[in-house]
């Protein structure tokens, strides 16, 4: 096997044209053992393809006879910051893409599915629900590969780009703008029929759409609140929020923490599950801080702007209050572990429905949900979950849309949020359960979605988004300078959109 490996300086929109025929790969060559090992990795590759995440590795390593290797230098690179290292590896010899006749295809069709590994529940329903899909039928066989969530997002970039994704594929909601204005993924509207749009929910089709296009399609919606320990409330005598509409105010939240970590029973008054580390949870959890102060993001007027709205004084502010529960002893930047609600040791959970089941099981009858505060002048909380879309490599777009209507059938989107404790996404579905009517457990994320649920911005910009700011709560959380961070964010955003042309 040989291999025409050429090094060039290109920029983002010639790759792309190049990448529908060639194989592209990011570079570090390296000789180990007298032979040319190529090395997949990156080095701050602008986030058309990689999200501009310098952990982004595809983890792959191809050892080739080089052929032909020459450097094709652009003279401008000095100035054109928009221009990256490419590696692009022909090939010149493969004898399984070799031209030719194939033998007509018998037996089932195959539809290969990738996942991310959420939590047990979760992954365990997804497991058996693929069981049962291949064992009720004969035409589709799913073949599941299920990937680790902390690096889901990368994996999936480093797949786009060897031209290796799956037929159907599951990502977190927000990058749904990113990977189809990448083309990653294949409009799926002639595939979804009135009566099953007509029944899932306003915030499912939100989510999935972009430019006009239903890209992807989820089995649930997320809930956002706080968990309360019954107990801890009464016992420092805090009124219990019933609703949405009766939300406790910025005050009565503070005076609620105050009061919590009194209790000589309590370690600490507030558990905001930093333990899940930097990443996608930062923005989902805590961007609302910022929208409840009347900040934002990005500016969603027209996309094109961060500075002035990610990092301005209410912003600022927001993220102040979000470090003071640090520096006042109400939260921990290094819990002990997932359990310190369930254990008795925080009074409060700041987290999303996965962890419903868990907690009903350690505090029964004492458990109960609290709409988000309005810390700032209102009530705000996330939205969007992980969903699953046809990417634009599929061959059998049928066959992979029977498998994820069998996943959106009412029964199958139970079998699910009974598992994980989400928001079912058809109304169908909801009627099916007790969880979510006028006095459930979690009626609370129903009123939420309806009232006051922001989604995460609506840009292929998104990916640079999220790194940015959760990378600014990070810092921020250990004692870092709130402006300083937003500034940081609204820079690096800001700088991402004008390499990419506004993402137009």
């Amino acid at each position: 096997m040989e291999f025409l490996v050429i090094f060039m300086y290109c920029d983002f929109r010639f790759l792309k044209i190049m990448c529908r025929k060639t194989i592209p790969v990011i570079i570090i060559y390296e000789v180990i053992n007298n032979s040319y090992t190529i090395k997949i990795t990156i080095n701050y590759i602008y986030n058309k393809y990689l999200n501009k995440n310098p952990e982004c590795i595809l983890r792959k390593t191809l050892t080739c006879k080089i052929a032909y290797a020459s450097v094709l230098k652009n003279p401008m690179e000095t100035v054109m910051k928009n221009f990256v290292i490419v590696l692009l590896v022909l090939l010149i010899t493969l004898p399984v893409f070799a031209g030719g006749k194939k033998e007509a295809a018998t037996g089932p069709v195959e539809v290969s599915v990738w996942f991310h590994s959420g939590k047990g529940g979760e992954r365990d329903t997804l497991n058996a629900q693929i069981a049962d899909f291949n064992a009720m039928q004969s035409d589709i066989i799913v073949v599941a590969k299920q990937l680790p969530e902390g690096s889901y997002t990368e994996q999936v970039n480093a797949g786009a780009m060897v031209d290796g994704l799956p037929d159907l594929l599951d990502f977190d909601g927000p990058f749904v703008y990113n990977f189809a204005w990448a083309e990653y993924l294949m409009p799926m509207d002639d595939y979804v029929d009135s009566e099953m749009m007509n029944d899932i929910l306003p915030s499912i089709i939100k989510q999935g759409t972009y430019n006009g296009h239903l890209y992807s399609l989820g089995t649930f919606d997320s809930g956002l609140g706080i968990y309360g320990n019954r107990k801890y409330l009464e016992a420092a005598g805090i009124r219990i929020p019933k609703g949405v509409d009766d939300a406790w105010t910025g005050a009565e939240f503070a005076d609620a923490l105050k009061k919590l970590q009194a209790l000589p029973e309590v370690d600490y008054a507030l558990d905001l599950k930093m333990n899940y580390g930097r990443g996608e949870w930062f923005t989902y959890a805590f961007s609302p801080i910022l929208q409840s102060f009347g900040a934002d993001l990005i500016d969603r007027s027209d996309y094109q702007k961060s500075d002035g709205t990610v990092n301005g004084p209410d912003a600022v502010a927001a993220m102040e209050l979000f470090q003071s529960w640090f520096t006042d002893g109400y939260t921990k930047y290094n819990p002990g572990g997932d359990t310190d609600m369930a254990d008795g040791k925080a009074a409060l959970s700041f987290v999303g429905h996965w962890m419903y089941n868990d907690l009903k099981a350690a505090l029964g009858n004492d458990l109960v949900l609290i709409p988000m505060p309005a810390l700032g002048g209102k009530s705000v909380t996330g939205m969007g979950s992980w969903n699953w879309g046809m990417t634009a490599n599929t061959k059998n777009p049928e066959a992979a849309m029977a498998f994820l209507k069998y996943l959106m059938d009412p029964d199958q989107i139970l079998r699910m949020t009974n598992a994980n404790g989400a928001v079912p996404s058809r109304v169908s579905a909801i009627a099916k359960t007790d969880l979510f009517k006028a006095g459930g457990d979690l009626e609370v994320f129903i009123q939420q979605l309806d009232k006051t649920a922001i989604p995460r911005p609506e840009t292929a910009a998104y990916a640079v988004i999220t790194s940015a700011f959760a990378e600014a709560v990070d810092n921020i959380a250990q004692g870092s300078n709130v402006q300083s961070e937003l500034d940081k964010v609204a820079a690096k955003v800001d700088q991402d959109i004008a390499d990419n042309k506004g993402y137009k």
